[in-house]
Formats: C-alpha cells, structure tokens, sequence
C-alpha cells in the first residue's frame, strides 16, 4: 500500500491507517517538539496534542507538500502555541524558586548539558528562531510565517541567537565555548 492510500485511508478513519502513519512519524514529531519544549514530559503532551491536530486535520491534507513536511508543520506550531499558553499562566503565577544547579558528567554529556543550559538561558524568542532555523532548518520566510514575524525580524533575532549562545557558553567553560561555537556553526 502506497503512502497516499495509507493517509487516504487514516483521513476516512481507518485505525489501521492511523497507527501506520503515527508508527512511522511519532519520532520525527515527539524529536521535533523535544528540541521546542526543552523537557521530555512536555515533549510528550506537545507530541499528543500534535498527533490528534494531525489527525483531525487529515482529511484537509491536499498532498501539495510531502505529508511529513506538513505533520512538522502541525507539530511545530501546536508546540509553539502550547509553549506561548505556559507562558501566559506562568506569567500570572507567583515565580517558582531556582532550580539547584547539578554536577555535569564528562565527555559529550558535558558538552549536551552545557548547550541545553545555554539554550534554556535564551531569550524564548531567540531560542525558537535559533532551533527553527538551525537545528530544523527552517528557512527565515518560514519561520516568519510560523512565529508571525518578518523575515528580517527571523534573521535578526538568529543573529542576536547566535551571539548570545557565545556569551553563554564561554560563561559555562571556556572548552564548551570552542566545541559550542563548532555545534552550532558560530
């Protein structure tokens, strides 16, 4: 069975058809909303709510894009709106104390948590520019059209990124400085 009978089939409801296609997409999304929550246990509810948006949108699919170019779509907007409604209750909760700060391990253990350190210490704004553009390789109009900015406000906000990942990363080591600015090509 082709691609497009197996969606064909999952829009018209088919469980089969839907398991088919969660079987062979659910990595891609659950990858795709990990890098935007930062946390697996959010991770997983943005990869839910992405699966029945997708789900109940397939009868819309048209096929003009590859159907794994638009369930990313669906997956990175539904993460980007579950991420903005946090945003909002937690602004209107009371700040929740500091997080103790834990040992890091050697090696390239080291080196993931100094990045994911330095990444969670960006501005959301320049995270998200930054993980779309280079880590999903979101073009800047597309990453317009998902955060509802100008593509000059895209490539400034991955410029202003880039430069305060440097300053983050040679704050957290000076070694993790010279392997960051390699990861991220800056």
């Amino acid at each position: 069975m082709t691609e497009s009978q197996v969606i064909r089939q999952a829009a018209d409801g088919d469980a089969r058809a839907i398991r088919t296609l969660y079987d062979r997409y659910s990595p891609r999304v659950y990858a795709v909303v990990r890098r935007i929550a930062g946390d697996d246990e959010l991770a997983q509810d943005y990869a839910q709510e992405a699966w029945i948006r997708a789900i109940r949108a397939l009868p819309t699919f048209r096929g003009d894009a590859r159907f794994s170019t638009w369930l990313h779509r669906i997956a990175v907007n539904s993460a980007l709106q579950a991420l903005r409604k946090s945003e909002t209750r937690r602004k209107r909760e009371a700040p929740a104390p500091e997080d103790v700060p834990v040992v890091p391990a050697r090696g390239d253990a080291l080196l993931q948590r100094r990045l994911e350190r330095a990444l969670q210490d960006l501005p959301e704004g320049m995270r998200r520019v930054l993980l779309l553009h280079d880590v999903e390789g979101y073009t800047h109009e597309e990453i317009g059209d998902v955060l509802g900015v100008t593509a000059g406000t895209s490539k400034s906000q991955l410029f202003k990124a880039r430069g305060k990942m440097r300053e983050l990363l040679r704050a957290l080591s000076g070694a993790a400085q010279d392997i960051g600015e390699e990861a991220w090509g800056i």
